[in-house]
């Protein structure tokens, strides 16, 4: 096998972003199909979008023997069962974050991929972009000196409530859309895991938070403070800052640089600005899929990460006094 055939599960609105558009400036990836609840949407976005196959329903596709992985873009409660049907067909899976509705959940599918040997990968997209390595190494060379703070924000509004991602009964919630990302970046900047002092929601209903602040303590001693939002008054945040006994780095828009970025270091009064290829985050996930895949490279993103990242969230909802997902 020389190129990853993909088939894509349901005609999700990231699908065109995270596969579809970046497979032809992958060699060593092709979507082949796509299969949605509903037939005639199916056909209708595979039109649009030149994917040639259209499978009658989910199991065909997952079982389609010219289909070697499957994107699952799927709503958060959708993703643990199907990620399982299709790693235990026998396909290798790039599912879209969060992995699972809760840690349970992930140490399940992480049991699975382990007992199958196939590839399952979090679409943590921007975990693989240059501007991300980059931020991982400042804050590692101490050149910030010892690390005291860290924190992400990702706010944007979502004011269609009737939207997915504020369906309990699908895992969601703000924390889970935008704030797994928030969750992630101050887990991979911070180097360890933490623990929840606070949490503090915006509820839309009893168990659907529009928005989330939580406050975290490393091992280390170092702090960390996570903020996101679907709807409330921070209509628009996307940055993450790292601040040590030196120094500090600020990033603007870590999750899609591509679209504008901008990365600066300011160390002992003396500041610079650094800034990177807008190559979409997607590609660069693209290629490390399918290098997982063809040749056995190791990924950023393993279930291993993902569990990690889960526990914080279930965390993070039970210091708010919610419910965690999935329970």
């Amino acid at each position: 096998m020389d190129v990853v055939r993909i088939g894509v599960l349901g005609a999700a609105r990231i699908a065109p972003s995270a596969v579809i558009k970046p497979a032809p400036h992958v060699g060593e990836a092709e979507v082949v199909a796509i299969a949605a609840r509903d037939r005639a949407r199916a056909e209708k976005f595979a039109a649009k979008h030149g994917v040639p196959n259209v499978y009658a329903d989910y199991e065909a596709l997952i079982g389609a023997p010219d289909v070697d992985a499957i994107y699952n873009p799927l709503p958060n409660g959708l993703h643990a069962p199907w990620t399982t049907a299709a790693l235990e067909a026998g396909k290798h899976v790039l599912c879209e974050k969060p992995l699972t509705a809760n840690a349970a959940e992930a140490e399940q599918l992480a049991a699975v991929a382990r007992q199958t040997g196939l590839v399952l990968m979090e679409a943590f997209h921007w975990r693989y972009h240059p501007l991300a390595r980059r931020m991982v190494e400042i804050v590692r060379s101490g050149e910030l000196g010892t690390l005291r703070d860290v924190e992400a924000a990702l706010c944007f509004p979502l004011p269609r409530f009737s939207d997915i991602r504020f369906q309990y009964d699908l895992a969601g919630g703000a924390l889970m859309d935008a704030g797994c990302y928030t969750v992630h970046i101050v887990r991979t900047l911070g180097g360890e895991e933490p623990e929840v002092v606070r949490a503090t929601p915006k509820l839309r209903t009893p168990d659907i938070d529009r928005a989330m602040r939580a406050e975290l303590r490393f091992p280390s001693g170092h702090t960390g403070t996570i903020t996101c939002s679907m709807w409330s008054s921070s209509l628009l945040r996307l940055h993450a800052k790292a601040v040590g006994d030196r120094g500090e780095m600020r990033v603007f828009n870590p999750t899609t640089p591509q679209l504008y970025h901008r990365l600066k270091v300011t160390v002992d009064g003396r500041s610079r600005v650094e800034r990177f290829p807008r190559k979409p985050t997607y590609e660069y996930q693209l290629e490390a899929f399918c290098a997982a895949v063809l040749r056995g490279e190791p990924t950023l993103t393993p279930p291993s990460e993902s569990i990690a990242n889960m526990r914080v969230i279930d965390a993070i909802y039970r210091a708010a006094g919610m419910k965690v997902r999935g329970t």
